[in-house]
């Protein structure tokens, strides 16, 4: 089947997360500090290369009342740059919870607000990837 790479894109960091084989289970992996848009293609295609992903899924903010903002269209210029640098399927995602869902979890944990802001984004991205693994599986 392949793995499924899940993408929390932010303005200074791309959260990632990948799913296990079988497409049942999303992990964070890595947290990428943005630096040139060359260098986060090649960072995104050294881990969709080395983790077998064969689809992405891109987080896309949407706000409360379903429309695009700002971030949004961001978001989806993203999804096109990623299509045709790493040639894989990409696939938007409404995620406009999954940051809160992380925060509040992380927050339960008690987990430090050092380390909450270390770890937020590939939590963020792996609550995206895990709703859209979960929508696939109750179809």
């Amino acid at each position: 089947m392949g793995r499924i790479m899940g993408l929390d894109d932010g303005d200074k960091t791309i959260g990632v997360a990948v799913s296990d084989e079988f497409g049942w289970t999303a992990q964070g992996v890595e947290v990428i500090r943005r630096r040139r848009p060359e260098d986060d293609m090649e960072r995104l295609r050294q881990l969709a290369v080395g983790n077998g992903v064969t689809g992405i899924v891109v987080g896309l903010p949407k706000n409360m009342n379903n429309s695009i903002g700002p971030r949004g269209e961001l978001c989806i210029a993203f999804a096109e740059t990623l299509r045709e640098a790493l040639q894989l399927p990409v696939t938007m995602w409404d995620e406009r919870l999954s940051t809160a869902a992380a925060e509040r979890t992380l927050l339960a944990a008690d987990v430090s607000r050092k380390k909450r802001k270390q770890v937020i984004d590939k939590m963020a991205a792996a609550i995206i990837l895990q709703n859209y693994l979960d929508s696939k599986s109750n179809r």
